[in-house]
């Protein structure tokens, strides 16, 4: 594996973090669950990789995220926001909110359309994260940027819309082997030299039954290796408790259960964003990449569902986008211009089955929604989960 080498300056920090997770291995004696792992990698307070300073977004980051791409994401999305805003409430809360592209173009689009939110809240832990926020908003929509206020955890009660891009697949995940002698967790030890290797112990409690609920399912051969996150399923659930009228739009890279737990994807969807490489190795410099999980969508509804939220619709980015009107919006542009030119690029990416169209979902859940939504009119694909 051939991997920009990093600056002195990234190396130290990522020894200190390191050191910080092979103390908490020897304090567990000796091994702890992959899911801990994860967690420590992107999120140990001032050196896991959401945590600290390093720059994650963009062309100059590690990834580029569809708000990113192209303002028409956002906008194209707005359009969805309003008919659920006026379905419930004027609030908009976006959780995990990156570089607070999507919050700009969001607002822009609303402020176009008249419908401006009465509050628009952004949760997001990171302290770097919400300082870049503000930043950017303060560049591309400074007169808004009172409107926007940050949130330490989520409202105890919600009326409105939730947004979350690229939420779900950054929560920390179990990964599970299914054996011929039975199902294990596989978890971190240390390997002698002071790096990280892979072990596995018998699995147990919430994540045996989530697994023994996969096998029966999907008819896993022996051997089959691959992701169960927990913490996402708890996640839609909390909202089962929270959320009184309203949508929560998810978008995220991932697939039903069926397809998630495909026999030729025997060995689980665990990838790594370094620098704009992606590769398939989480011990690779912790906390200078990215650690992500593809979502089980499956798992989602039926978390939701047994919190007494509903099913609101499931399909592909790309249709999505194209019922929100994307295409419209493009068309409102000056052809043959520059802006145009670009513009088209970046939304064939967002569109295209074989860039981020298909691979990416929209699943909507909530609680008192009775119209159908705009995004979801045609191409439902809910009949799949």
């Amino acid at each position: 594996m051939s991997l920009p080498p990093p600056s002195p300056e990234a190396a130290a920090h990522s020894r200190a973090l390191v050191a910080a997770i092979s103390r908490e291995i020897a304090a567990q004696g000796g091994w702890v669950p992959f899911e801990r792992f994860m967690a420590m990698a992107l999120y140990e307070p001032g050196l896991g990789y959401y945590s600290a300073g390093a720059r994650k977004f963009g062309t100059a980051g590690d990834f580029v995220t569809a708000p990113e791409m192209s303002a028409h994401f956002g906008r194209a999305l707005a359009h969805q926001l309003v008919q659920v805003m006026d379905a419930s409430a004027p609030n908009v809360l976006e959780v995990g909110a990156g570089s607070g592209r999507l919050a700009a173009d969001l607002l822009l689009e609303l402020e176009r359309l008249g419908k401006l939110p009465a509050r628009y809240d952004i949760l997001d832990l990171s302290a770097d994260l919400r300082e870049r926020q503000r930043a950017t908003l303060a560049a591309v929509a400074p007169h808004l940027l009172s409107r926007v206020s940050w949130l330490d955890r989520l409202p105890e009660q919600f009326s409105g819309v939730v947004v979350a891009n690229e939420l779900l697949d950054a929560m920390p995940a179990h990964v599970v082997a299914w054996r011929a002698e039975g199902i294990f967790e596989r978890g971190v030890q240390m390997d002698g030299a002071g790096g990280f290797t892979w072990n596995e112990r018998p699995a147990s409690g919430a994540l045996l039954e989530a697994a023994e609920e996969i096998a029966a399912q999907c008819a896993l051969p022996p051997g089959y290796e691959s992701e169960i996150s927990l913490a996402a399923r708890a996640w839609s659930a909390e909202w089962g408790h929270r959320l009184v009228n309203g949508a929560l739009l998810l978008i995220d890279y991932g697939f039903p259960r069926r397809e998630f737990y495909h026999q030729q994807r025997g060995r689980g969807t665990l990838m790594c964003h370094y620098r704009h490489h992606a590769h398939p190795d989480p011990f690779y410099l912790p906390g200078l990449q990215d650690v992500t999980v593809h979502v089980d969508f499956t798992a989602i509804i039926a978390a939701a569902d047994a919190a007494d939220l509903d099913l609101l619709g499931y399909t592909s980015q790309g249709q999505f986008l194209l019922n929100c009107g994307i295409l419209d919006l493009l068309g409102a542009e000056a052809p043959g211009t520059l802006d145009y030119i670009r513009a088209s690029g970046a939304i064939n990416k967002l569109l295209m089955p074989h860039e981020m169209g298909e691979l990416f979902k929209v699943i909507a859940i909530g609680r008192g929604i009775v119209q159908p939504l705009l995004g979801f009119a045609s191409g439902d694909q809910s009949r799949r989960l």
